[in-house]
């Protein structure tokens, strides 16, 4: 396995989530290769100290902000971006929340909302830049909790959290990223535009902010680092070995692997396309 030349000079990459756990390894780590990193993220000041670390450390890095739970935030992010005039090489889509309940500021269920529908349009709004800068690629984070998917429900999408523990609606949710990943490479991403879902291992991150104060710390003692974490996302974004393969998954180890039958199943990832589609029209 190779992560690629350690340069990265003159390469442009958007990190959404990248203000903590693996998506500030990650971008701390393209900054330190040379890398012009866009830190995409809900608070400036939560971010602040990733900015200033990769400052410290030489790299360049820039705020954007991004709260994948709220559309009209997206679009303003990708507009943001956009009017920079600026090349777009690699968009890593790490963001994501994990047993949260409720909806989104659109009326989505939460983890739809924010781990699917969000980067969604974000990533279809910047598809153009990312063609004209070709090669590209894309990243989703995606996890291998989308093997216990029951399957889009499509039916409840527009309805709060059902379950108790909100771990069937986020391994919906990761389903949908693989989804995703897959339709961008049967030809929606365009020329020159390569597309990659990776599960970053059961990382010990603010992912999991959400469980009970006395369930986080224990669970989290068999968990992997965020640097750990961070090694699929890093690879698939800059490894040679894999610039010509497209749409497919990678575990924690860098390895390809078979995503389940229904992430496989390209009726499913056309259906979530258009509804997708249709939900972040404005």
């Amino acid at each position: 396995m190779s992560i690629g030349d350690s340069s990265l000079k003159g390469r442009n990459i958007v990190v959404t989530g990248a203000n903590t756990g693996i998506g500030r390894i990650t971008a701390e780590t393209l900054a330190k290769r040379g890398a012009k990193v866009t830190l995409a993220c809900r608070s400036e000041e939560k971010t602040r100290p990733v900015l200033d670390a990769i400052a410290a450390a030489g790299g360049t890095a820039e705020f954007l902000e991004l709260d994948l739970g709220d559309l009209a935030s997206v679009r303003a992010a990708a507009q943001s971006l956009l009017d920079r005039g600026e090349p777009l090489h690699v968009l890593i889509n790490n963001a994501g929340v994990a047993s949260a309940r409720g909806k989104t500021k659109d009326g989505f269920e939460l983890a739809f909302g924010t781990n699917h529908l969000g980067h969604f349009l974000f990533t279809t709004l910047l598809l153009p830049r990312l063609r004209e800068s070709a090669p590209a690629r894309i990243v989703n984070v995606a996890s291998k909790a989308h093997y216990r998917a029951a399957g889009v429900p499509f039916d409840r999408l527009r309805e709060p959290t059902k379950s108790r523990t909100g771990w069937p609606e986020y391994a919906s949710s990761k389903l949908c990223n693989v989804l995703f990943t897959k339709e961008l490479a049967r030809g929606r991403a365009g020329d020159g535009v390569k597309s990659y879902a990776v599960h970053p291992g059961v990382i010990a991150s603010d992912l999991w902010r959400s469980l009970p104060s006395i369930v986080g710390p224990v669970i989290k003692l068999f968990m992997k680092s965020n640097e750990e974490g961070a090694r699929s996302s890093i690879y698939c974004a800059t490894s040679p070995e894999v610039a010509e393969h497209d749409g497919r998954y990678y575990d924690e180890d860098c390895r390809e692997k078979r995503g389940s039958s229904l992430a496989n199943d390209a009726a499913l990832a056309e259906e979530l396309w258009e509804k997708s589609e249709a939900w972040t029209k404005e």
